[in-house]
């Protein structure tokens, strides 16, 4: 089986070579930003459609014109990534994966990468890593990288640089160790709820931080921008959301992990977390209902990380030789696992769950996490003719890939 995973050292560049990747990803941000400007031209003016091809011979022209001669002092591969990304991000557009493509700003996402593996060089003896234009720069050797180097991704985040180094290499198709199955519920008082009866605590990372933030931020925003108070300001505020972050994804990498090594099976909800996390303000004629309570509560969801659970279940499990699979979601809190009454009136308060047919009892979660264990093994055993769920599993492939960052 063929792997693909991405490990990811804090860089520590000199001076110079600080100064050279914030150049290279100011002309990655320029490129994007022209060719997304170009495209809306053309669209508006019913000109025809102008693809990757098209972009990357304008690129050339670019690079050497008169007006922008400094993006030659860039490498060229990395800026025609970024127009790949352009026209991906086009792509997932128009299959509604995604929102319409936004200019990108500087300070936020600036990164650039080397496609070509043959352009960069990795020596983990001397923790260091050759990049074109850069030469050697010195990084973090926190773990050893397996795999042959396939790309690097440098990225800026909090003040500091990054290389992410996607490798690629043939592993054994692993064989499931635990031979359980369990049933995941995700909440917000409880993080995530197993049917086994046991729990995991809500981290609540951002509004730990809260309070703390709100206060640099104001203290921010009563300085002159971009004077030099401003700046250790704006740092202290980017130390802040580095560190909820950073909390944020350790937290939901532990979860994850326990979960995928000690079970075979792993059932969650087919949870769509855009939808759920939607504002309800409306519009000028017609205003939206408990607009602040709907805030509140979406605040809370996109605090939990549901989607970046289900991203890390996906691929550990499959490294673990087990399976994840996502089932409907509707009425896994109102069904009784003993009679499969459904009903409103079962769940009496957020956390209690009391049927009113066989009085069975037992926490809410619980009897989501029951009944979403007992869907996805009644799909397995193709004794549910409900489309949504047979769609919701589907056969591994052959050669599977998974990228971690």
């Amino acid at each position: 089986m063929r792997r693909l995973q991405a490990f990811k050292f804090e860089l520590m560049p000199t001076g110079e070579q600080a100064r050279k990747m914030r150049r290279f990803a100011g002309a990655c941000r320029f490129v994007y930003n022209k060719a997304l400007t170009l495209r809306q031209e053309r669209h508006a003016a019913g000109e025809k459609k102008l693809g990757y091809a098209g972009l990357c011979k304008l690129l050339t022209g670019w690079r050497h014109g008169a007006q922008t001669p400094w993006l030659a002092e860039a490498p060229v591969h990395p800026s025609q990534q970024t127009l790949k990304d352009l026209e991906r991000a086009y792509t997932n557009f128009f299959e509604k994966r995604a929102g319409f493509p936004r200019f990108k700003r500087k300070g936020s996402g600036d990164s650039f990468r080397f496609p070509d593996p043959k352009e960069v060089k990795l020596e983990q003896g001397n923790s260091r890593l050759f990049l074109p234009k850069l030469g050697y720069v010195r990084y973090r050797n926190s773990r050893p990288v397996l795999g042959e180097l396939r790309s690097v991704t440098a990225s800026q985040s909090g003040g500091k640089w990054f290389a992410s180094i996607q490798t690629q290499r043939e592993v054994e198709v692993p064989l499931p160790t635990a031979t359980s199955a369990i049933g995941v519920d995700v909440g917000i008082a409880r993080f995530a709820t197993l049917s086994d009866d046991s729990h995991i605590a809500a981290l609540n990372s951002f509004k730990k931080h809260e309070k703390r933030l709100a206060g640099y931020q104001r203290r921010m925003a009563r300085k002159k921008k971009f004077s030099r108070n401003w700046k250790k300001a704006k740092a202290r505020v980017q130390k802040i959301h580095t560190d909820i972050a950073n909390s944020r994804k350790d937290s939901l990498h532990k979860a994850s992990a326990t979960i995928s090594k000690n079970h075979a099976l792993v059932c969650i909800e087919d949870l769509q977390v855009l939808n759920m996390s939607k504002s309800t303000r409306g519009t000028i004629e017609t205003a939206g209902k408990n607009v602040r309570a709907k805030a509140g509560l979406n605040k809370s969801i996109l605090d939990q990380g549901w989607g970046e659970f289900r991203r890390q279940l996906e691929y550990k499990t499959d490294w673990s030789g087990g399976m994840l699979l996502a089932v409907p979601a509707s009425n896994t809190s109102r069904m009784c696992p003993c009679c499969a009454n459904v009903a409103k009136d079962n769940r009496k308060t957020q956390a209690r769950f009391a049927c009113v047919s066989c009085g069975y009892e037992n926490h809410a979660d619980v009897v989501g996490a029951t009944n979403i264990l007992e869907r996805g093994q009644r799909s397995l055993a193709c004794a549910d003719s409900s489309p949504e769920i047979r769609a919701s599993w589907q056969e591994p492939a052959e050669a599977t890939t998974w990228s971690i960052t």
